[in-house]
């Protein structure tokens, strides 16, 4: 397998997936300042031009997110990304989501790159500040999911990788994360496959 990534990216959050399957897999590192991801080889093998991109060893390549995440977990059952449960499965593709589609996409999409949300450059301010409520709003709900547990659905998952990046972004936009998601993140850091990724990427 290979994994197209950015360092700090959401893609991030795969990178920590293959790390605790550790099974042998390539990383390709995308210089997304430059606009690598819009030119040819990699528009061929993804023309979204977005990380993670995963290529398997057939060939056949996977993009977003949470398919690539679901794919992982369902292909590597021995590394126990998804819970047994189906109703601790559900919630773990849930939490997923949210942090990908709403933390991630709605909330710090628009404090990162606020052009993308508006064609007038006066709006940019108001569309960040916008950002940063919905990225608040979505760290509480986080929270209160995780009240009690050391991980997203108890034991760590899918979910726990995703929530991980937006959690990993908040200290770069300058957010205040709250009890249980700052205990998350530290947990998080602390886990062996994390510090691997983080030193590979040149974030430790």
């Amino acid at each position: 397998m290979k994994l197209y990534y950015a360092p700090g990216a959401c893609s991030i959050g795969i990178h920590i997936l293959l790390e605790e399957i550790g099974k042998p897999y390539q990383a390709e590192r995308m210089n997304l300042q430059q606009g690598e991801q819009y030119k040819p080889p990699f528009t061929t093998v993804n023309p979204k031009s977005k990380v993670p991109t995963l290529e398997r060893d057939d060939g056949s390549v996977l993009t977003e997110f949470p398919a690539i995440a679901y794919w992982l977990a369902k292909k590597n059952p021995a590394a126990n990304l998804l819970p047994d449960d189906l109703d601790l499965q559900t919630k773990a593709l849930e939490l997923t989501d949210y942090a990908v589609a709403t933390i991630h996409m709605q909330g710090f999409g628009r404090q990162f790159r606020p052009s993308n949300f508006t064609p007038n450059a006066a709006d940019e301010g108001a569309v960040k500040a916008r950002g940063k409520d919905l990225a608040e709003k979505g760290f509480a709900l986080i929270d209160k999911a995780m009240d009690g547990k050391d991980y997203a659905v108890g034991k760590f998952s899918i979910a726990d990788s995703a929530i991980f990046y937006v959690e990993f972004w908040s200290k770069r936009a300058g957010m205040t994360l709250p009890s249980n998601c700052a205990a998350h993140i530290d947990r998080m850091l602390a886990r062996p496959a994390v510090q691997r990724v983080m030193q590979q990427e040149g974030l430790a």
